[in-house]
């Protein structure tokens, strides 16, 4: 073969090689990205919009009329699971009472249990982190109805 053509496949190849990386350089920031922009939402992001402490008299009705932890979104979109006083662990591991294969998610990702009447969310120390709304989950957080619970690419909502 020509030390022309070998030369210029040698040069094609760097660059392709190059164009891959590029890509995959891309793809990778991009996935980063997206991750973090629920935690950096704006002024109403923080632990302090979280729905109000155990005690007030709202909370305890709320409780009492969630009877149904619903998926929105995601592969499980569409079920619903009874809340029947039992916490609720979420996550990738075969014992969790909601199995999502999801990349995002975490073996043991999150719990919803009650807690002085009302439900709360926790993060169970995952990775990606869990979402109430649009702030992240730090500690055991009461969940109001309707407020989507973001755990990777599935969502959950609070129903009567």
């Amino acid at each position: 073969m020509p030390e022309i053509v070998q030369t210029v496949a040698r040069f094609g190849f760097l660059v392709l090689l190059w164009l891959f990386v590029f890509a995959a350089a891309r793809t990778i920031t991009r996935d980063l990205l997206a991750q973090r922009r629920p935690a950096a939402a704006g002024p109403g992001a923080g632990p302090v919009s979280a729905p109000p402490a155990p005690g007030r008299g709202a909370a305890p009705q709320q409780a009492q009329a969630a009877q149904w932890l619903v998926v929105t979104t995601g592969e499980l979109q569409g079920r619903r699971f009874v809340l029947s006083g039992q916490p609720i662990s979420i996550g990738r591991a075969a014992d969790s009472t909601i199995v999502i294969r999801d990349d995002f998610a975490s073996n043991r990702h999150a719990r919803v249990r009650p807690l002085d009447g009302q439900w709360v969310v926790e993060d169970m120390g995952s990775t990606n982190g869990t979402y109430l709304g649009r702030a992240r989950v730090t500690a055991p957080t009461p969940v109001p109805l309707g407020v989507p619970i973001r755990i990777g690419r599935s969502s959950f909502e609070l129903r009567p």
